[in-house]
């Protein structure tokens, strides 16, 4: 094998495949990149087979030249070295050799490395998947979904379950849903669907997946398209294929948990809000729950409490832009809020309460596309 190619494409293709790569993996194979050139350009895989991430570097591409192959071939290199080398290397063209079987030559300008790789033969094979699912969604939209939801899925594996965003399709309207139990982020989404049939339930992505994904897509409204299996999902981009497994169990059905009605209402600057309580935090941080106490108070009004005995007290208050209905005292986790205020693009929020005991919702005032689900915190 030998093939020279354009140096920036290459690091970053390189860097997205790397993403999938687990030091932790069994099989050794598996610390590895695979580099398969042949005639129409270079396709280099990554995985830690939860994830895996294939990107193709064509030959050339809007009349810019990446790669000339001058002998076709594979191998797989370790990804803790090559990464690090293919960065480094200093000249705007990198030029990969494999003499005799497993031994890579990389050069580029005055630098020259040579790599032991790995048999590409022991690779696993990409899963083979069928295309009887499929939607698409702009990139940019599931950039955001991403960022809306997947903050709010367990981190604890005693339910592997919650650790995942579970996607429901019904009718065209995509429902993403995170919990961990204490908190829930739910966003809607409607798409359009060359079947319009199409229904899925308990699709549920591992959250660390979601996360990988949203460092590769784009924030433009190129599509992303979605292929569903029983226990894989592949996102599928331009020259981009990114393959995950799917969670196994049973979802929490959330759709009853939202209450639809409220005795007390808030809307409040998000900002503000937001700022309040990582002031709150500042004190109780230290103790186990992060517990802050609203309380709305007369001539709409609210007050923010949070004590740790063995530090202090703060007390902030500041006016609502609206209060309707009975008077509220209720504690929370204020780092569970401050988590949900951050992904909120809205300047004004509408917290909805229906008892000092129950869950209550916060959304943005000028969107409905989207919510979020907090439990109170018990304080005595």
């Amino acid at each position: 094998m030998r093939f020279f190619i354009d140096h920036d494409r290459f690091v970053h293709d390189v860097q997205h495949v790397a993403k999938a790569i687990s030091s932790r993996t069994t099989m050794p194979i598996l610390t590895g990149i695979k580099i398969v050139a042949k005639h129409d350009g270079i396709t280099l895989t990554g995985s830690d087979s939860d994830i895996t991430i294939e990107t193709f570097i064509p030959l050339e591409e809007d009349g810019t030249e990446y790669v000339r192959i001058e002998e076709q071939g594979s191998i797989v290199l370790q990804a803790k070295y090559f990464v690090e080398i293919v960065k480094k290397l200093p000249g705007e063209e990198i030029e990969i050799h494999i003499q005799d079987h497993l031994t890579a030559t990389i050069r580029s300008a005055s630098s020259v490395f040579h790599l032991n790789g790995l048999d590409p033969e022991e690779y696993p094979r990409l899963p083979q998947i069928q295309e009887d699912h499929v939607f698409k969604l702009p990139q940019n939209m599931f950039k955001n979904i991403i960022r809306q939801t997947v903050f709010a899925v367990s981190t604890q594996e005693t339910r592997p379950v919650l650790t995942g965003v579970n996607l429901e399709l019904e009718k065209g309207t995509l429902l993403c849903t995170a919990t961990d139990s204490h908190r829930l982020a739910q966003r809607k989404a409607t798409i359009e669907l060359n079947d319009e049939s199409l229904e899925l339930t308990n699709v549920v992505i591992p959250g660390r997946s979601l996360n990988e994904l949203n460092k590769i897509i784009e924030d433009t409204n190129e599509t992303i398209e979605f292929v569903v299996t029983e226990s894989q999902i592949l996102f599928k981009m331009k020259h981009m294929l990114f393959f995950s497994r799917l969670l196994e169990g049973k979802y929490p059905v959330t759709k009853g948990m939202i209450p639809t009605q409220s005795k007390t209402a808030i809307k409040l600057k998000t900002k503000p809000f937001l700022q309040a309580l990582e002031r709150a935090l500042l004190l109780s941080r230290e103790g186990k729950n992060n517990v802050v106490t609203l309380k709305t108070i007369e001539t709409s009004q609210i007050e923010i409490t949070s004590i740790s005995p063995e530090i202090g007290k703060v007390v902030e208050r500041f006016a609502a832009n609206e209060l309707e209905g009975e008077e509220m005292r209720i504690s929370f986790n204020g780092k569970n809020i401050i988590d949900a205020l951050k992904v909120i693009d809205g300047e004004d929020i509408l917290i909805t309460f229906t008892g000092a005991m129950s869950p209550f919702v916060i959304r943005p005032v000028d969107e409905d596309h989207y919510l979020h689900l907090f439990s109170p915190v018990r304080t005595y």
